[in-house]
């Protein structure tokens, strides 16, 4: 019985590295392409503006899923709700940047503390973790930035939020490199 649950956490474990990848991946994706696309069209701008929290809802969607489920997992099951109601806010927020940046901070506060108590309740299964409740962190606090940046006179645009979704990318790809070293460590001390 101990080795089925040793094999059922080193599965778990496997596919926390490789969703955190993913996360990373898309995440630098989507920053390289409202950095090359979004400032030559402002459709294109838009369209990554809702990709972005659609995609999160996506993820916690699988990553619930695989953890046991969303009724498990209620942090993520509110992330999923409230990133589709941002995606939909963002949606008729457009073309008011403005209005997009104050819904995009609210979603990155609102996000940020989610993710910061899937960290926390993740930490001591897999441990591994401080990158994940770094990120929930200092997610909560762009939001705070973004909502007062939405306030002042200059106009925001899809690159206002690039820096959040890089910093985003860096925690995921930290959190998977150090869930990968931390498998790698055991594997040694096996053999």
């Amino acid at each position: 019985m101990n080795q089925h649950i040793a094999l059922e956490h080193a599965a778990q474990e496997d596919w926390l590295r490789r969703y955190y990848f993913a996360r990373a991946a898309f995440s630098i994706l989507w920053v390289a392409a409202v950095l090359s696309i979004a400032p030559a069209s402002s459709a294109a701008g838009a369209a990554l503006l809702v990709a972005y929290p659609a995609w999160d809802a996506l993820a916690n969607i699988v990553d619930g899923r695989r953890s046991g489920g969303l009724a498990a997992n209620a942090t993520q099951l509110v992330n999923v709700v409230v990133s589709l109601a941002v995606t939909l806010a963002i949606a008729i927020a457009l073309p008011d940047m403005h209005g997009v940046l104050t819904v995009f901070g609210a979603w990155a506060i609102l996000s940020g503390l989610l993710q910061l108590g899937t960290a926390l309740g993740r930490w001591r299964a897999f441990g591994a973790q401080w990158a994940m409740v770094l990120s929930g962190a200092q997610s909560a606090l762009a939001g705070a930035v973004f909502i007062w940046q939405a306030r002042m006179p200059q106009q925001p645009t899809a690159a206002t939020v690039a820096g959040y979704a890089g910093f985003g990318a860096f925690y995921f790809l930290v959190s998977a490199l150090s869930l990968q070293l931390r498998a790698r460590r055991r594997g040694r001390a096996r053999a």
